[in-house]
């Protein structure tokens, strides 16, 4: 049946505008479904670097939005399998204009020494790790973000707070590289500290623990939420991949969401292939006559008109794949501030053969009905048949 996929390819370019429109509309779908299944697998089957696999982060347990004594830094200190810790604050406000995207940046207070030990994969040079542990104005920022905004060594950065009543005044004395850090500015948390009434100087948004090592990871997680099971307010600790995850779900079940555009962007992807064959397999209604007077069975010509669709499938779903690649790169870099796993967004060798897999399966579906019943059409009724 293989020597017949020719004659199938070949059967595109009978019809070269309707072919080129839906081999273009199913390229458009695959790529979204694409870049929708790679963000999926980023999310929640992507791997962890080697700093995150040993990293935690301990919150409150009701809500991120509430926060958590500062007594708790010392006392998690003393879990075992606990390396470091340290206090990290997630200031919020306002750099410049707001309405400007690109003004937007993570910016968290840390206390320095404890944060560059527990940054394990942070790259920057010593001179300017001295500046930030001594300099209280001191800022740190991301590289990616001092080429997007033009900072320099030097630079004054103002922040107006607003989930803090406070304003900083910051001196960028670092610029640093970090394969879990994007679009990100760090402080001195105790230059924070120094400038808030006195009632909200004893609290943290969050701590970071290092562990001692990835299989340390579980067993320190369930003794820190022990410890505070019964305090007020209780914690909850996890991986910093899940806790970057936590930031999603308070947008409601991404999962769900990203599994229901799958669905939706499959199922139009079905309809417009099998309106495409439908009306392909009218057309030729009386060339199956003629091919069954040379000798064709059945099952030839279904593996023919099938050979077509599938033939269409696939062409738009490498096209799409190619266009999803592109996608990706983009959609990556600018959700990365919000979600590093998705920083080196790209299609996987699994996304690509899962989105090529559906694309070759809505090729077989939609054409299987129409292409039956032409096959099975009598010669008579075939070679009457007037389009």
């Amino acid at each position: 049946m293989f020597r017949f996929f020719p004659l199938a390819v070949k059967n595109i370019a009978r019809n070269k505008r309707r072919s080129t429109l839906t081999i273009l509309s199913m390229a458009v779908s695959l790529c979204l479904l694409g870049v929708l299944i790679a963000m999926y697998h980023a999310l929640y089957f992507g791997e962890q670097t080697p700093g995150q696999a040993v990293r935690l982060i301990t919150r409150h347990k009701v809500s991120l939005g509430q926060a958590i004594p500062y007594s708790y830094e010392a006392k998690i200190r003393q879990v075992p399998g606990v390396k470091e810790v340290s206090a990290s604050n997630w200031f919020g406000g306002t750099y410049k204009d707001n309405r400007d995207s690109k003004n937007f940046f993570a910016r968290l207070g840390v206390e320095p020494k404890q944060f560059f030990t527990i940054r394990t994969q942070l790259v920057m040079p010593e001179d300017q790790r001295r500046a930030f542990i001594t300099d209280k104005t001191g800022c740190i920022v991301s590289r990616d973000l001092a080429e997007k905004l033009n900072f320099k060594l030097g630079d004054r950065v103002t922040l107006q707070g607003d989930i803090y009543p406070v304003n900083l005044e910051l001196k960028i004395v670092g610029i640093f590289e970090d394969p879990d850090v994007q679009d990100t500015m760090f402080f001195n948390a105790d230059y924070l500290r120094d400038a808030l009434p006195l009632a909200r100087r004893n609290l943290n948004s969050t701590v970071t623990i290092l562990a001692d090592s990835p299989e340390d990871v579980p067993r320190v997680a369930k003794a820190v939420d022990a410890m505070f099971a019964n305090a007020s307010p209780p914690t909850k600790t996890e991986s910093e991949a899940q806790f970057a995850l936590s930031f999603v779900s308070m947008i409601g079940n991404v999962k769900l969401f990203l599994l229901s555009i799958c669905a939706a962007v499959t199922f139009t992807i079905l309809l417009v292939s099998g309106n495409t064959m439908a009306m392909a397999v009218r057309e030729r209604i009386a060339e199956v006559g003629v091919l069954k007077t040379l000798g064709f069975t059945t099952e030839k010509i279904l593996g023919i008109i099938v050979g077509e669709a599938v033939a269409i499938a696939f062409i738009g779903g490498v096209l799409g794949l190619v266009l999803a690649a592109v996608l990706s790169v983009g959609v990556g870099k600018a959700a990365a501030a919000f979600l590093p796993q998705l920083h080196n967004l790209s299609i996987q060798p699994i996304t690509a053969l899962i989105a090529l897999g559906v694309a070759i399966a809505v090729g077989l579906i939609s054409s299987l009905l129409p292409a039956w019943n032409a096959a099975r059409t009598n010669i008579l009724d075939s070679l009457r048949y007037a389009g």
